[in-house]
């Protein structure tokens, strides 16, 4: 007679937890030179604006292959070509801190619903297309509508920090105090 043996039990070889979580594959190091920053967030000073107020500038949010994505006017989401020059400042973002669900029943936020109804995306890069599909219909405005509402709408589908709170005064007024005033964390 034929004994089965089971090729893998999957309640003793892996924690439930450990099936919900996706594998994050490694990204590139982070490459000024090439003006490659994955996962992170960028930001360069405006002409005549930022001489007056240094805290005030230009952001944009990059994806896993450290392509910088910005939106910089109506209708225009910049791919790898970063309006106002080059990027002076960056912050590196954790991919852990994400909630990108395997499917609509595993969210691991405590916005579950809410993160599926304002758009949950199951990758970074899926996040960000997302955004920029949606910021490619809009009108630029100084003031309501900007490169700060881009980046937080991004972060809002990644669920970044546990967080769906972001909006453009949030990273208008916190976005460049981590930039200034934590100089380790970026080059």
């Amino acid at each position: 007679m034929m004994e089965l043996n089971a090729s893998c039990d999957i309640e003793e070889s892996c924690s439930t937890q450990n099936m919900l979580e996706h594998e994050l594959w490694p990204l590139d190091p982070i490459d000024p030179k090439n003006a490659k920053f994955p996962c992170c967030l960028v930001w360069n000073p405006l002409p005549v604006v930022s001489w007056l107020a240094p805290f005030i500038g230009h952001v944009g949010i990059c994806r896993e292959d450290g392509t910088v994505l910005d939106f910089s006017g109506s209708y225009c989401v910049n791919v790898d070509e970063f309006a106002f020059g080059p990027v002076a400042r960056y912050l590196e973002l954790d991919r852990r801190q994400c909630c990108f669900p395997l499917n609509l029943s595993a969210h691991t936020c405590k916005h579950g619903y809410r993160h599926t109804e304002y758009g949950t995306a199951i990758t970074w890069d899926d996040a960000l297309r997302t955004s920029s599909r949606h910021f490619e219909s809009k009108t630029y405005n100084l003031f309501t509508c900007n490169c700060h509402s881009f980046v937080a709408n991004c972060l809002n589908r990644f669920c970044y920090g546990g967080s769906m709170s972001w909006n453009m005064v949030f990273s208008w007024l916190d976005g460049p105090s981590y930039l200034g005033y934590y100089p380790s964390l970026y080059s």
